[in-house]
């Protein structure tokens, strides 16, 4: 297999500034992006993302690729935190097992990003509708999580209101901002576009390798606590996302045809929310350990997305 996606991937000075970030840690050095600064990035990301895809999307025509794509992102968000769930209690309780679920049925806003920032150094085109995916694909994954804890969990004083989890999931603020953004991009024409292109489009891999540098650095601080953990979650965080984004990267050759869509829709189903999963699930099962959920998708299966799944699952996509 031709390995130089990979040789580009690692090479990214976006993802060299991750590694710098977890070099930092280990360094103990005192480096830190502020933490008023790392929001208004997460922000500006999710606005530029979703912005760029509703103008994509007002450019294409709807097609059964797109309506099928949008169907099999919300069948993903559906599926896999059942499966996990009942993985994960084989070792852990049902709160954790519910909120880790929820957290890898549910999608990184970050890799997604990353990964239309390869498919851009790459020459790969993609839809703009993979954003209306990604969005659709944050909620499904936390109510079913709160649905298997609410079932499993025998202890009535636990028992969280289900009314207020689907609300905080749906008017979440990044749900909010990313399907906002993508209807602001959709109904803009190309000429008021093009006034703000140098903010949407150009300092964008600029404000990502900040990003990516800040990520560094919170992973590197927490992947200790996680190894204490055990082989368990440790496995769990790596084998779950590869078999998923692995083969998510076949079976959406059945109906997508676009290389830049089918990895985009992979590294979705392999992603692991660390951001709207453990809002929600403070709200909605204290009991849970955000010790395990949040190490587990951001200091081990984000890095592994970034470095060796999307080159993985891209090389997998053109072979089928």
């Amino acid at each position: 297999m031709d390995l130089h996606y990979l040789v580009d991937n690692l090479t990214n000075p976006a993802l060299l500034f991750f590694f710098l970030g977890l070099i930092a840690v280990n360094l103990k050095s005192d480096l830190k992006i502020p933490e008023n600064s790392s929001k208004f990035i997460s922000l500006y990301l999710l606005l530029a993302i979703g912005f760029k895809g509703g103008q994509e999307l007002a450019h294409s025509e709807i097609t059964s690729e797109i309506i099928g794509s949008l169907f099999f992102g919300i069948l993903l968000a559906l599926v896999v935190p059942i499966y996990c769930y009942f993985i994960l209690r084989i070792k852990l309780s049902v709160e954790n097992s519910g909120a880790i679920a929820s957290a890898y049925g549910s999608v990184s806003a970050v890799t997604f990003v990353t990964t239309i920032s390869f498919l851009e150094l790459s020459n790969i085109p993609f839809g703009g509708h993979m954003v209306a995916v990604m969005a659709l694909m944050e909620a499904p994954s936390i109510i079913v999580g709160v649905l298997l804890i609410a079932i499993n969990n025998k202890n009535k004083k636990d028992k969280m209101s289900f009314s207020k989890v689907i609300h905080h999931s749906l008017t979440n603020g990044s749900v909010v901002l990313i399907i906002g953004s993508l209807f602001v991009g959709y109904f803009t024409n190309d000429l008021q576009a093009a006034g703000i292109k140098p903010f949407t489009t150009d300092i964008f891999k600029g404000f990502l390798a900040v990003f990516l540098l800040d990520m560094g650095i919170t992973s590197g601080g927490k992947l200790k606590a996680l190894i204490k953990k055990g082989w368990f979650t440790l496995s769990f965080a790596i084998i779950i996302p590869l078999i998923n984004g692995c083969l998510v990267a076949i079976i959406s050759g059945l109906f997508m045809e676009e290389v830049g869509n089918r990895l985009l829709m992979a590294i979705l189903a392999a992603s692991a929310s660390y951001i709207a999963v453990p809002a929600a699930m403070k709200l909605a099962a204290p009991k849970a350990n955000p010790g395990l959920y949040i190490p587990m998708a951001l200091a081990i299966t984000f890095p592994f997305n970034i470095t060796l799944g999307m080159p993985l699952y891209l090389m997998i996509i053109e072979s089928f």
